[in-house]
């Protein structure tokens, strides 16, 4: 077993309001910490044939704790794009089909990421949700590089288009400008996003995070309020998400951890105050003693004189 077990992964997927079909998919194996979401591209029913063959390809690659998890992605990644090719010359409606994915691979507290097109992955930690992935898209180089924020890219013309795809032609696994793998340390207290473009297209960062802030141990119960708030958006794609909470982890707005703030304020130590009635009586005594020592000094002068 392995040691993200404690890890928790909720996930979702739905065909949004505009589309009869969905065509993504979600891969979730939370006893071996593998994780991936799958969005098909092409028409009639061939996005949602890529989508599925590449999903059932990457089940079938067995991970290995033994394996290095980037020689793992890149071997999964690319035995589901020449699946998918080689499926799309055996039916002339499947021509040109193919997916775009992101598949992840957590092991203790490293990430490794394998990535192609426009799905992405977040990192949510110390109250912030910082994008790790890259689209491989027009509109997401220009939107990386500063030149679009992010409404200007949800709003674009050409958000949709990807320059790397899963299945248009065969590959080999360290083929140039083909899976971009990244690998960084993934604290207890960190959570991730897995999600396809049917989330980011409609909703922006600020109210992902709002959602994410408000988890409190169920994760599928964010993943689900991610999906039915991008419904509310508009639902113009499908949707579909992981969402992965370290152990540690909890929203900046849960319940449990406001709790938790509340009873160290009532709870912390406060220093002691000396009482009003204390400090005047310590005043009173000093005086009388300063007047009792001026009387005795006066008598015992007195003394000395006559003698």
């Amino acid at each position: 077993m392995n040691a993200i077990v404690a890890w928790k992964a909720g996930s979702a997927s739905d065909a949004g309001l505009a589309r009869g079909i969905n065509e993504d998919r979600v891969l979730v194996d939370d006893q071996n910490g593998v994780f991936a979401v799958i969005d098909g591209l092409g028409g009639h029913a061939a996005g949602e044939m890529a989508a599925e063959t590449a999903a059932a390809s990457i089940r079938e690659q067995k991970y290995d704790a033994t394996v290095d998890p980037e020689r793992f992605i890149r071997t999964a990644i690319t035995d589901a794009n020449n699946r998918v090719y080689d499926l799309a010359k055996t039916n002339a409606d499947w021509s040109g089909m193919a997916c775009v994915l992101t598949l992840a691979v957590l092991r203790e507290e490293e990430l490794t990421v394998g990535h192609v097109g426009d799905t992405r992955l977040y990192l949510v930690w110390n109250g912030t949700l910082r994008k790790i992935t890259s689209d491989h898209s027009p509109v997401g180089e220009l939107e990386d590089g500063g030149q679009l924020t992010e409404e200007e890219a949800m709003r674009h013309p050409r958000r949709n288009e990807v320059f790397r795809d899963v299945g248009s032609r065969l590959r080999e696994p360290d083929d140039k400008g083909f899976i971009e793998i990244k690998r960084l340390p993934c604290k207890p207290d960190a959570a991730l996003l897995l999600c396809t473009d049917g989330l980011t297209d409609v909703l922006p960062s600020p109210q992902i995070t709002e959602i994410i802030d408000r988890y409190d141990g169920d994760v599928d119960a964010v993943a689900h309020q991610l999906v039915a708030a991008a419904n509310q958006a508009g639902g113009t794609d499908n949707i579909s998400l992981i969402f992965i909470a370290g152990p540690e982890f909890l929203g900046a707005h849960s319940a449990t951890l406001t709790e938790t703030r509340t009873r160290h304020a009532v709870t912390r130590p406060r220093r002691r105050r000396l009482p009003w009635r204390s400090i005047w009586g310590s005043v009173f005594w000093l005086v009388v003693g300063f007047v009792l020592g001026i009387l005795l000094w006066s008598q015992i002068a007195r003394l000395r004189w006559h003698i």
